[in-house]
């Protein structure tokens, strides 16, 4: 099959598809991704696939640019006539779902978390809602990342029950991201928080976290690992970051193309989100390495963590109960905190392989083309 892969960033199918891709391309198919063009576009072409560059903004709202977007978006899928349309991200699976409506091509999107756009009833929110609802009337098959997301969708009626599909998340590839021992010993460990930096990720509450337990746990270190996040709603430039890690409590390092050491040399990860996440991939491969995590009661988030078992839940935008969780890590031993990373280990196995993932798109592939 002739298949398209639509998305708002080469970062995003490079690193949270790159395993799917790799594995429609094995199987002979012709992978087209249409992406706007970032450091990754190069990837493409060593995985044998073709690259069309989609200019666009991710995060606009003007009338007249939305519908130049659609509009180009409709010609490039008119130009290549795909077989099947494989869609991620907001306007991506909006824009690409009402092109491939109107030529008659199947169109399987993946709703990667909700935003904030589903958080309260305004203008946005029900343009949004509509946008889904006329754009996926015809879609074969909706891939949704958490129970809650599937079911705003249905109980909404943006989908019909039978188009849904739930997914583990984007899946994560457990042998490229293989459980290695926690670093640390005693009290001295290591708290990583791996995201954009954006407030909704809990960025702040992860540092006023760490400068509340920092002098009971000296040993203790904190660290934010990802790009600013300047340019987006919520986002943290350069100079917010520096005024949050100039007490030297909080380490902050710049993005990193492989992830894989960065959490090896974590203790546990940390993200107190109180953005609606599908399922954060950063917990993902945090659970394939075998780490304990701390995380929010947040839909997505939540489901990667046995609470008490694999890892600790807290509250969403409270200091309070980040700290606590930070402490009640802390003051296990190195026995049970190795029996937390065990057991993050055995829930990405058994829950959140990317076989799961992949196989699921190739019942919709195999569906979509015995139905054409």
């Amino acid at each position: 099959m002739k298949i398209l892969l639509l998305a708002n960033s080469s970062f995003k199918l490079i690193n949270f598809r790159g395993t799917l891709i790799r594995e429609l391309v094995a199987q002979g198919h012709d992978l087209i991704a249409v992406a706007p063009r970032d450091d990754y576009t190069q990837d493409f072409e060593q995985m044998g696939v073709r690259f069309v560059d989609l200019k666009m903004s991710a995060t606009g709202t003007s009338v007249p640019a939305e519908l130049a977007l659609l509009a180009r978006v409709f010609r490039i899928v008119r130009q290549h006539r795909p077989d099947a349309i494989l869609g991620y991200t907001i306007k991506p699976n909006i824009y690409g779902a009402l092109s491939a409506r109107m030529l008659g091509i199947p169109f399987l999107p993946n709703v990667t978390g909700l935003g904030s756009v589903f958080d309260k009833d305004t203008l946005l929110s029900r343009v949004v809602k509509f946008l889904y609802r006329t754009a996926f009337r015809r879609c074969p098959r909706v891939f949704l990342q958490n129970p809650e997301d599937l079911a705003t969708f249905v109980d909404n009626k943006l989908i019909a029950r039978e188009q849904a599909c739930l997914l583990p998340g984007s899946g994560v590839d457990l042998q490229r991201f293989p459980a290695t021992p926690l670093p640390g010993t005693g009290k001295n460990r290591c708290f990583t928080l791996v995201a954009r930096m954006l407030r909704e990720k809990g960025i702040i509450e992860f540092v006023e976290a760490a400068r509340a337990i920092a002098p009971e746990f000296p040993e203790a270190r904190f660290v934010l690992l990802g790009p600013y996040g300047g340019g987006k709603a919520g986002g943290l430039d350069e100079a917010e970051i520096n005024a949050l890690t100039k007490d030297g409590i909080v380490e902050y390092h710049p993005s990193v193309k492989d992830v894989r050491p960065v959490v090896a040399s974590a203790d546990c990860v940390v993200l107190p989100s109180f953005y609606r996440e599908g399922t954060p991939r950063s917990l993902l491969e945090a659970a394939a390495m075998g780490r304990p995590i701390i995380t929010t009661t947040q839909p997505g988030c939540k489901d990667v963590v046995d609470h008490g078992s694999s890892g600790f839940l807290c509250a969403p935008k409270s200091v309070e109960s980040l700290a606590d969780a930070m402490r009640n890590f802390l003051e296990l031993g190195d026995v049970e905190m190795n029996g937390m990373g065990a057991r993050s280990r055995e829930i990405a196995e058994t829950v959140f392989d990317e076989k799961i993932v992949i196989a699921s798109y190739n019942d919709a592939l195999q569906s979509a083309a015995s139905a054409r």
